[in-house]
């Protein structure tokens, strides 16, 4: 079988990993940017190009779609849906997992545990929304962020109100949610594959930090889950209708909150970390899967 890895970097850990496991159980791996393939549509039915040559002998794509190309790589995951060939992660669930907004809307929705989140157009009424969620510590947040960046604590109402004002007169859309201050500056991330949870860590911010991200500082180690908090990441990811996840959340006084679930999850931090050899858990189901020997997940979501 050929696979192909959907990746603008062939060095980068997570898709180096991939590649290895593809290799270790008998099959061919290539890596495939995204952004250097050409979109063919006429009559005779959907294509694509890649330096030059048609691309006809893919059986299955593992989407690493970095959050900067969301529009274009989710275009090439839904042309290769398009042509038949079978994708680890879905094109609408890339696209739904990529939307700060609408994911919470999503599990408001399921009924997922999360942050109690505002979000507003109405911009004279800043306080009012502030309110909704209690009042500070509030966490704003750019619907377009990532890796905690664009992640902003404002300890005290009037602070919050500046940031939300400047941001707004800059006309950036944002979120404000509730501060978890029990969480300590900790989360945990649980890495999903096919519906079985695979490894799951805990992330802890550097000192004076709030955020946990690894990219900005944090560490990482082991962690043993909760029943509640196996049975919330299982949720959060079939709300978002995504086969293979990382499903962040924290710790709370009333339960598990997700925070986001990740389309696109990292192997570096969560293999190392835990010891599994998640690669090669997402190389079997994916196999599996193209083979017709597992049964498609299906999309419920609808939204």
């Amino acid at each position: 079988m050929k696979i192909a890895v959907l990746s603008r970097n062939p060095k980068l850990y997570s898709t180096r990993r991939l590649l290895e496991a593809i290799e270790a159980k008998g099959h061919t791996g290539v890596v495939i940017d995204h952004l250097k393939c050409d979109i063919i549509m006429d009559e005779k039915g959907p294509s694509i190009y890649y330096q030059g040559s048609m691309l006809e002998d893919v059986n299955a794509i593992i989407p690493r779609i970095g959050a900067s190309v969301t529009f274009y790589g989710t275009a090439v995951v839904r042309q290769f849906e398009m042509m038949k060939v079978f994708s680890a992660v879905d094109s609408l669930a890339i696209t739904r997992s990529r939307d700060k907004l609408r994911s919470l809307q999503i599990f408001s929705r399921a009924g997922v545990g999360m942050p109690k989140t505002a979000f507003t157009n109405f911009s004279k009424e800043e306080n009012k929304v502030i309110k909704h969620i209690g009042n500070a510590p509030v966490v704003i947040k750019l619907l377009e962020g990532t890796q905690g960046l664009g992640v902003i604590l404002a300890d005290t109402n009037k602070a919050a109100l500046s940031v939300v004002e400047a941001f707004e007169s800059l006309k950036t859309r944002i979120i404000l949610q509730e501060f978890i201050e029990e969480a300590g500056g900790a989360d945990i991330r649980v890495f999903i594959v096919d519906g079985e949870i695979v490894g799951s860590m805990k992330r802890q911010g550097k000192e004076g930090e709030f955020r946990s991200n690894l990219h900005r500082g944090g560490s990482a180690s082991v962690f043993k889950l909760s029943r509640l908090e196996k049975s919330t990441a299982l949720k959060a990811a079939k709300a978002m209708g995504l086969a293979i996840a990382g499903v962040d959340m924290i710790q709370s006084k009333r339960g598990p909150l997700v925070l986001e679930v990740n389309s696109s999850p990292g192997l570096e931090g969560i293999e190392k970390a835990t010891g599994v050899d998640v690669a090669g858990k997402v190389i079997d189901y994916v196999v599996e899967a193209a083979a017709g020997k597992k049964r498609m997940p299906k999309d419920k979501v609808n939204a």
